[in-house]
């Protein structure tokens, strides 16, 4: 197990370690207890969307194996575990009275969390809509804010007795631009100015579940899961510099901004176009505000920004660029993502002054290395591990530099379904098997993870 040789590394020990899931990536019984049809279940089942047509139905059967996975968490020496909530399963139509074998399923889910000691970090949307909301428009509808507020309703009046800690959103401006604006991921569609009108309907959606769980339990800590990336010029020039910026607003503040000041960031749409792109309404400053209690960052590589004379397909936005998720020059992991530890400590740092310094958990961090188990079935994924520690190091520097992070949650827990990825790349500290019975074995990323978590220090 490779160790750095550099200096050594300290966290406090009140610093909060844990782990990360995703409903539609793992649970399966995708049909199962009252359970409908998401936009996931729909993209998937559709031949072509998926690499080799996987698809969801079973993942890691964790509906049924969660105390296992649960036991994996505790088993590591972690002490937060982040999992979602399938929207379908608790709501099967989008709208109306909850369905209460997945509100039990939920409830038994955290009482599991509880009963191992760990804190139950709940996340209330992660990419999987009912599909009958889709076919009503989605989240370019306007009203698909109100029905996931009547959602997370649902959802408090049931969990907020036993959960303090909830994520409204995971990776908004990801699921906005991949389902609706370049159409690789659920619900698949290529609508520049239906991409738009969905990015306002989350920013209302977050505004309004913020306040409804506030109402539920007056102590919670409330925040969402944005994933940033540094936006790097790809030269000194005043064009590439100005672009890069104008994407650092459009990429990493678009569902932030909003939350904490009441209105988007400036010099990214047409002033005076802005509410007819949106289809902003009037008292709608005061919808999008949530005054985040924390901020949750999900972080995996930086963005090179060139600036460009083209104007993009999205009506009234400043683009002029052409980006992408990656440099070029570095190393990359099994997907083909780069690997920055450097862009990690400079993102937490930008975050921080642009959040008011509020506390920072980061939801999400990880690599995708495809290692399978060796003659013996361990798992030597000393990538990995690599990875992870320059990772960390990197997160212990941005902290000594002034930012206020107090917990890192490693993506994934568990090998899963990865989206379009299919079952293709894993990003788990835990092996899973999914040709002999979804057998769970953990890598040494996992114990050298342990270490880390049970000493707050560097391996």
């Amino acid at each position: 197990m490779p160790k750095p040789q550099t200096s050594p590394v300290s966290f406090p020990q009140d610093f909060i370690w844990g782990a990360a899931t995703a409903a539609y990536q793992i649970e399966g019984a995708w049909n199962e207890d009252g359970k409908t049809e998401s936009i996931w279940d729909r993209f998937a089942h559709t031949p072509g969307k998926v690499k080799h047509d996987h698809n969801g139905d079973l993942a890691c059967d964790s509906y049924r194996r969660y105390a296992e996975d649960i036991a994996l968490v505790k088993a590591m020496g972690l002490t937060s575990y982040r999992y979602s909530v399938s929207w379908p399963r608790v709501q099967p139509h989008g709208r109306g009275g909850a369905n209460a074998a997945g509100l039990d399923y939920y409830r038994r889910l955290t009482d599991c969390v509880l009963d191992a000691g760990l804190r139950p970090l709940l996340t209330l949307y992660h990419w999987d809509l009912p599909q009958e909301l889709e076919d009503q428009g989605g989240w370019a509808n306007r009203d698909t804010a109100s029905r996931f507020a009547d959602y997370v309703r649902l959802v408090a009046d049931a969990l907020a007795d036993r959960v303090r800690h909830f994520v409204v959103l995971n990776e908004p401006k990801t699921f906005t631009s991949t389902g609706y604006w370049q159409g690789v991921h659920a619900p698949g569609r290529r609508e520049p100015l239906a991409f738009l009108r969905a990015t306002h309907s989350v920013n209302l959606a977050q505004g309004m579940a913020f306040r409804i769980l506030k109402q539920a339990r007056s102590d919670a800590e409330i925040g969402s899961a944005f994933d940033v990336a540094p936006m790097i010029p790809a030269s000194s020039r005043a064009e590439d510099v100005a672009a890069a910026e104008r994407w650092h607003r459009f990429l990493n503040l678009w569902f932030v901004h909003p939350a904490l000041h009441g209105a988007y960031p400036e010099g990214v749409l047409e002033p005076a176009r802005q509410h007819e792109l949106l289809g902003w309404q009037e008292g709608d400053a005061d919808v999008v505000r949530a005054p985040l209690d924390f901020i949750g960052l999900n972080y995996y590589s930086p963005w090179l920004v060139r600036h460009t004379d083209t104007e993009c397909d999205i009506p009234g936005l400043h683009c002029k660029a052409n980006w992408a998720k990656g440099l070029g020059e570095l190393p990359q992991t099994d997907i083909g993502w780069d690997i920055d530890a450097k862009s990690f400590h400079d993102i937490l740092l930008t975050m921080a002054e642009a959040t008011g310094y509020r506390p920072i958990e980061i939801t999400e961090c990880g690599a995708a290395y495809n290692t399978g188990p060796s003659a013996d079935g361990s798992i030597n994924d000393d990538a990995r591990i690599r990875f992870f520690a320059d990772h960390v190091r990197a997160m212990a520097a941005a902290m000594a530099d002034g930012a206020p992070v107090r917990g890192f949650h490693y993506w994934s827990l568990l090998d899963n379904f990865e989206w379009a990825e299919g079952y293709t790349q894993r990003f788990g500290i835990v092996h899973v098997d999914f040709e002999q019975q979804q057998k769970r074995t953990i890598k040494a990323s996992g114990h050298w993870y342990r270490q880390l978590a049970t000493t707050n220090a560097l391996p």
